[in-house]
C-alpha cells in the first residue's frame, strides 16, 4: 500500500518562501512520475508542477513557472515543492500526488493513482 505523506507547510508573509516535502513509502517508484497540485477553498483542485521519476524531468503550470521548483531524492523516496516569492493567492492546500505510468506533464486530478492527505499553506499579506 502506498502513502505518500506531505510535510512543510504552514504560514509565511508574502514574499517569503516555504518548502513542502512528501515522503512515499510502500514502494519504490522506478517509472512513473510524482506531482504537485493545490486546492483554494471553493474552487477546482489545480497542477502546479510534476516531475518524471527515473529522468528527473520536471514540468510547472505557468503560473508557477520561475517561482517554484519539483524535485526528488530517489534514496530518500521523497518529492520536494520549494515555493518562493509566496503570493497570497498561493493560499491553498497543497497536494502530493503519484502517477504509476505518468511522464511528469499530466495535469488533470484524476490520473493519478496515489494521494497525500494534504498540507495548508496560508500567506498573508
Amino acid at each position: 500500500q502506498v502513502q505518500l505523506v506531505e510535510s512543510g507547510g504552514g504560514l509565511v508573509q508574502a514574499g517569503g518562501s516555504l518548502r513542502l516535502s512528501c515522503a512515499v513509502s510502500g514502494r519504490t517508484f522506478s517509472r512513473g512520475s510524482m506531482g504537485w497540485f493545490r486546492q483554494a477553498s471553493g474552487k477546482e483542485r489545480e497542477w502546479l508542477a510534476g516531475i518524471n521519476w527515473s529522468i528527473d524531468a520536471t514540468y510547472y503550470e505557468d503560473s508557477v513557472k520561475g517561482r517554484f521548483t519539483i524535485s526528488r531524492d530517489i534514496a530518500k523516496n521523497m518529492v520536494y515543492l520549494q515555493m518562493n516569492s509566496l503570493k497570497v493567492e498561493d493560499t491553498a492546500v497543497y497536494y502530493c500526488a503519484g502517477h504509476s505510468a505518468g511522464w511528469g506533464w499530466e495535469a488533470r486530478p484524476n490520473e493519478y493513482d496515489y494521494w497525500g492527505q494534504g498540507t495548508q499553506v496560508t500567506v498573508s499579506s
